[in-house]
């Protein structure tokens, strides 16, 4: 009775137990596990923080009411951070602020240029800084470092297990999607955001499965420490009325105007002012110059302190005018290009939305003044203007897209999210918040081999080589015929066959150069003795393995045998062939895109 059954189960695992998505099942959980408690210690650290420095010390919510406000811990506090992380950084990561915008940027220059390796200490480092640059008021959010945090562990599991560089790199965006599915509170945006944000104008297929699984069990972890509490207490929204599909595609050119002047601003803080400030003084000192500047702007503007979440919820709500979102989102600008430019550690996803946000409740709200009867709801606009303004900035139109659908607790303004999106992606082809984004997988050295083996595997040796007569020498033919017989042909690698017939290496002319005029060498040395190892190749072999075994041998050419009678020469193959043969392939492939 149980037979059938057994021999079903053990062509299962047979089938099952090779298999790399079953494998990176297995490591997405595990890594999504460590993803999740991570989130949550970052969480109560910058909760606790952020209470006893804004709160308790500085007294921000005590701000219009009876209770003391001093402002003036924000510069000491922000002042204090900024000498703590520039002394960690120029003494443990000195390269880590040039040309990374953030956490989030770091692990996508880790996947592209470093193998995915991250260092373990710099997730950790950047995570408490982070957690202090935030709790002190610095514009920044907490998804760059999570996200890092995320990748370092997925970087580390790898090397515990010892897994190959192509699958380090997969495990470092599942850490990665843990991070962000947990902080979030959004498991599928999580996901899709980091796989997506890797690349201008693609996504990681491969890491799909894994990074779906790390960030769904990471959110659940941080659902039971923190409830399922949403990030904004907001009515539900719904798109009704066709017409105002007009007014979200005018917030995508809105979005990609403010994302310009965004990336600008941030990066001409970061290079023309912080960048010569480090090249003359050192790292802490640009630090400790954008920290005073941020404190003592937002001892006077307390509004552009932190993540600015409570910011996002009035303006959704209808409760800040027109013409103060307007000033908050050149205020947030300004500031996050502070706080990060200087080289304070934080993320740039969440004063990204915030600045997103805000445009989208200036178009909103403008149009509802003029139209109420079509823009009935212009707090959806803020959720609109979010995730148009980050898939804008960060060439990644699903992740944002499905993450404010999981914030909002619904998929109401699921049309206009996609147009404005879309619309918003498209005018902003030339901006980029990641310095470390590449186009597409062909850009990306992460994939250079790939690449290259598809095409080549999908080609053949009887497609390229030379058909025809070959030169074949024995083993037994002394240096002296062996001189003649060059003397007579134009070849340069020449099958030798022993006495039996069976093919037992290949002599190449540049291994007897120095010595074919030896007279004395003529009849002492053979053909056998100078041959190296025997090399082929079969018909039916694909260009993958010839290119192989070229590299492998350091010949010019190798013959071609029959399958069932390996010592029947049919012809050569020469190395140009198969290069020849990839570029043809890759240009007629350009050519059907075209």
């Amino acid at each position: 009775m149980l037979g059938p059954f057994k021999r079903v189960w053990q062509e299962y695992l047979r089938v099952y137990q090779n298999v790399t998505y079953v494998r990176m099942l297995v490591l997405g959980i595990l890594v999504g596990i460590f993803a999740g408690l991570v989130a949550i210690l970052f969480r109560f650290g910058l909760d606790s923080s952020q209470d006893f420095i804004q709160n308790h010390l500085a007294g921000l919510s005590a701000h219009g009411s009876n209770g003391e406000y001093r402002p003036w811990v924000i510069p000491v506090a922000l002042v204090t951070v900024a000498f703590i992380t520039g002394f960690l950084v120029d003494k443990f990561l000195p390269d880590s602020i040039h040309g990374v915008t953030d956490g989030t940027d770091a692990m996508i220059k880790a996947f592209h240029q470093n193998k995915g390796e991250i260092k373990p200490k710099a997730p950790i480092i950047k995570g408490i800084t982070s957690i202090l640059t935030i709790a002190a008021g610095g514009s920044a959010g907490q998804e760059g470092p999570v996200s890092q945090l995320g990748a370092g562990l997925g970087c580390w599991f790898s090397h515990k297990f010892g897994l190959s560089t192509k699958e380090r790199r997969i495990l470092m965006l599942t850490g990665a999607a843990g991070g962000l599915g947990a902080i979030f509170l959004a498991p599928l945006g999580g996901a899709m955001t980091a796989i997506e944000v890797i690349y201008k104008e693609d996504f990681e297929s491969e890491a799909i499965v894994s990074a779906v699984t790390s960030s769904v069990v990471a959110y659940s972890l941080f659902f039971i420490a923190f409830g399922s509490k949403p990030m904004f207490e907001i009515p539900e929204f719904h798109f009704n009325d066709v017409r105002e599909l007009l007014f979200y595609a005018i917030l995508s050119v809105a979005c990609a105007l403010s994302g310009w002047f965004y990336v600008r601003t941030f990066h001409f803080l970061k290079y023309s002012v912080f960048e010569k400030i480090r090249q003359r003084l050192g790292i802490m000192w640009a630090m400790v110059a954008g920290g005073l500047i941020m404190g003592i702007y937002g001892m006077f503007y307390p509004e552009v302190l932190s993540s600015g979440h409570h910011g996002l919820e009035q303006a959704i709500n209808g409760n800040l005018p027109v013409i103060t979102m307007l000033v908050l989102l050149f205020g947030k600008t300004l500031a996050t290009s502070l706080t990060l430019g200087s080289g304070l550690s934080g993320g740039m996803f969440a004063p990204a939305l915030f600045v997103g946000g805000m445009t989208g409740g200036v178009v909103g709200f403008t149009a509802n003044s003029f139209y109420p009867h079509i823009v009935s709801h212009p707090g959806s606009y803020v959720l609109v203007g979010m995730a148009t303004f980050f898939a804008g900035v960060a060439n990644a139109p699903i992740g944002p897209l499905i993450m404010v659908c999981e914030l909002s607790k619904g998929y109401g303004l699921l049309a206009p999210l996609m147009l404005s999106g879309a619309f918003c992606v498209v005018i902003s082809r030339k901006v980029s918040l990641y310095e470390n984004q590449v186009e597409n997988k062909f850009e990306s050295p992460a994939h250079i081999v790939d690449s290259t083996v598809n095409i080549l595997e999908n080609l053949q040796v009887k497609e390229v080589y030379q058909r025809g007569r070959v030169t074949i020498l024995e083993e037994s033919i002394t240096l002296k015929a062996l001189t003649n017989i060059i003397t007579g042909t134009n070849e340069f690698f020449f099958p030798v066959k022993n006495i039996a017939g069976e093919i037992t290496g290949i002599l190449s002319i540049n291994d007897v150069r120095n010595i074919l005029y030896e007279e004395s060498l003529f009849d002492l040395v053979v053909v056998g003795d100078l041959a190296r190892q025997s090399v082929t190749l079969q018909e039916d072999d694909d260009l993958y393995t010839a290119l192989v075994k070229f590299v492998d041998s350091d010949l010019g050419q190798i013959p071609v045998v029959q399958e069932d009678k390996q010592n029947e020469i049919l012809g050569l193959i020469n190395r140009a062939d198969v290069f020849r043969a990839y570029k043809n392939h890759l240009s007629t492939i350009h050519e059907n895109e075209r």
